[in-house]
């Protein structure tokens, strides 16, 4: 990548053991920029320094420092060679950087999947399609959480339904609690989990494991061997995990596992007997409280925290014409995900749950999401691929050639942005910062767009070479929609 030759060049002429460079927010500020002069400390010319030294890079056509901020700008055949040399879509190392488990949606299997299990949903397979993409070995898993109090509340809102026993606020209602009328809280476990597979397929999202606690934890005794691996100490019938970090009980007075336990049991799994290398857990706003305990049991049984990130999936309200959709499991009126998806389709879905960070909350605007123009920003982007697919079909030359000059700064600013794909993409497996795919889809669509307005393509004298980078352009972006999930259509 072009940001890695600069990066190199700014290693040696510094000395310093890392440099960041940034995307300028405006093209007359450079295709790079670099704070590092205020690294370097005195004397005050260093930033000219380092710029003077910069200029004899053969990547670097100018360089340019104002308040010691360096811009740096490329020349045109850097950003040319760099096209040719098909780092787009961008193929990186074959080499694994480790074993990565992505675990996510995990609903327990109580009720139907929500609108806000989409939108953990559709960040953990984007995030999972990054990181294999950037040479990371993922699996994709489900945790059910088949066992403990929240099994047992089903069982018993079935039989509340059936009017065997009175009412209680704590129970599940709605429609689906009474389709569920002469089940067993095992067997309605089963159907809803069947359903919750059926309603992860339509939208998409594929798993290699599904772990059940109940299979995997409880009947194999692991809880008790995770917990013998602790100093405890017993108060009024309870067992606690006590330590400098904080105190928190395992096993309640009654002899029941805590939660806590079982996510102990867990995690122990996943690192000391399938040996991940990384855990990432996609977690639900009301379970934000439970990240430091977690953590530190990890670290009390030697798992460094930095090989346990937990991301926390914020919550999600859908407005229509002013008017919000609540959503409770519990109380029955929420919004399935199945019903978002006939309403809005999935690309549409997937766009907008995609677009914000996870831990932002959100309004999902479904008036919008409906929208079919340039107004709903994943048909904007949609497109600007049927519009780049249309003049490859139409063109009759289909021999193209490599470009090598730039005759229109649109030209260039397309390549720059088409250039910065795989840059996105390691940034993402690092930070896992999911919602800049949308901007960069878009931002990619307004430099085609752009580029389509002032540049001339079929029957021009170029017509070869611009041909060249609309199939440059195709591909970055078809590749872009696949990892979120959405079609590329050639035809809208």
């Amino acid at each position: 990548m072009l940001r890695d030759l600069i990066k190199k060049e700014l290693l040696k002429i510094t000395g310093l053991a890392e440099v960041k460079l940034a995307e300028p927010e405006r093209e007359e500020h450079g295709d790079y920029t670099t704070n590092v002069a205020f690294k370097m400390g005195p004397p005050a010319g260093g930033a000219e320094e380092i710029a003077e030294k910069l200029r004899k890079s053969e990547l670097v056509k100018e360089v340019a420092v104002k308040n010691k901020f360096i811009n740096i700008f490329l020349k045109d055949e850097g950003l040319l060679k760099a096209l040719e040399e098909k780092i787009h879509p961008p193929q990186f190392s074959e080499k694994k950087f480790g074993r990565v488990n992505v675990e996510f949606v995990s609903a327990n299997p109580t009720g139907p999947l929500t609108m806000a299990n989409a939108r953990g949903g559709f960040y953990g397979d984007a995030l999972s399609n990054v990181l294999e993409k950037t040479g990371y070995d993922v699996t994709r898993e489900f945790y059910i959480n088949d066992a403990g109090n929240q099994v047992k509340l089903l069982g018993e809102s079935i039989q509340a339904a059936e009017g065997k026993i009175p009412e209680k606020d704590e129970y599940y209602k709605g429609e689906y609690i009474k389709k569920l009328k002469g089940k067993t809280a095992q067997e309605a476990v089963e159907v809803l989990l069947g359903e919750i597979k059926s309603s992860l397929e339509k939208a998409g999202v594929k798993f290699g494991v599904w772990f059940s606690e109940n299979e995997k934890l409880r009947k194999t005794g692991e809880l008790d061997a995770v917990l013998k691996k602790f100093k405890t100490e017993k108060r009024d019938g309870a067992v606690w995990f006590a330590s400098p970090a904080g105190e928190w009980v395992l096993v309640k007075s009654d002899g029941e596992a805590t939660y806590f336990l079982a996510d102990l049991a867990y995690h122990y799994d996943k690192f000391f007997k399938r040996k991940f290398d990384l855990a990432i857990d996609v977690w639900g706003a009301d379970h934000a409280g439970h990240i430091e305990r977690l953590k530190k049991g990890m670290a009390a049984l030697g798992v460094n925290s930095d090989r346990l990130k937990i991301i926390i999936v914020q919550l999600v309200r859908l407005v229509s014409d002013g008017k919000e959709a609540r959503m409770s499991k519990r109380t029955g009126e929420f919004v399935t995900m199945d019903e978002l998806l006939e309403q809005v389709g999935l690309d549409a879905a997937r766009w907008f749950f995609l677009a914000r960070a996870p831990e932002t909350h959100m309004d999902f605007d479904l008036d919008l999401a409906k929208e079919r123009s340039e107004k709903n920003p994943v048909y904007y982007v949609q497109y600007a691929h049927t519009r780049m697919a249309s003049i490859l079909s139409k063109a009759q030359n289909t021999k193209y050639k490599i470009l090598n000059t730039f005759a229109h700064p649109s030209e260039r600013a397309l390549v720059v942005k088409i250039l910065r794909y795989p840059e996105l993409l390691e940034d993402i497996s690092k930070d896992y910062q999911v919602h800049r795919l949308t901007t960069y889809a878009y931002e990619l669509a307004q430099s085609f767009s752009a580029f389509y307005r002032d540049v001339k393509v079929l029957g021009s004298e170029r017509e070869a070479e611009l041909l060249y980078l609309v199939q440059k352009a195709k591909e970055t972006l078809a590749d872009l929609l696949k990892l979120m999930g959405i079609s590329p259509p050639e035809k809208m």
